[in-house]
């Protein structure tokens, strides 16, 4: 995986010099056809099952994470809905217009962590 430097501050304490960071270099899109053609590759399933499969699947999820549920998506992780609020100084005075946002936490597998964790960097 290639990799970037970026100058910037300490979010924690901006008086501090600033200093450089590594983030990823994109290498691009990978598509859901893209996917679609590299499992179908591996696979005796054809490039059109396999995407109407990943297309049910993303139209799918964000139901189940209304519910409230975590989807464990095998040895790849698992996702779940967390929110972002404001507090209140009571139960009582809490409302729903305290929630700010809802986002997407995704955790991987302990698998997919062992496998990841043996990238190989290199600086773009």
């Amino acid at each position: 995986m290639k990799y970037k430097l970026i100058q910037k501050a300490n979010p924690l304490n901006r008086s501090l010099s600033e200093k450089f960071y590594a983030i990823p270099v994109n290498a691009g899109k990978f598509t859901l056809k893209d996917l679609s053609e590299s499992i179908a590759a591996r696979t005796s399933l054809s490039r059109g099952d396999i995407e109407n499969v990943l297309t049910t699947l993303v139209e799918t999820l964000p139901a189940l994470l209304k519910l409230g549920l975590s989807i464990k998506l095998g040895n790849f992780g698992t996702l779940r809905l967390n929110l972002s609020s404001e507090g209140a100084d009571t139960p009582e005075a809490f409302t729903v217009s305290h929630i700010k946002g809802v986002k997407v936490i995704f955790t991987p597998s302990s698998e997919m962590k062992v496998s990841l964790k043996n990238t190989s960097l290199e600086q773009a």
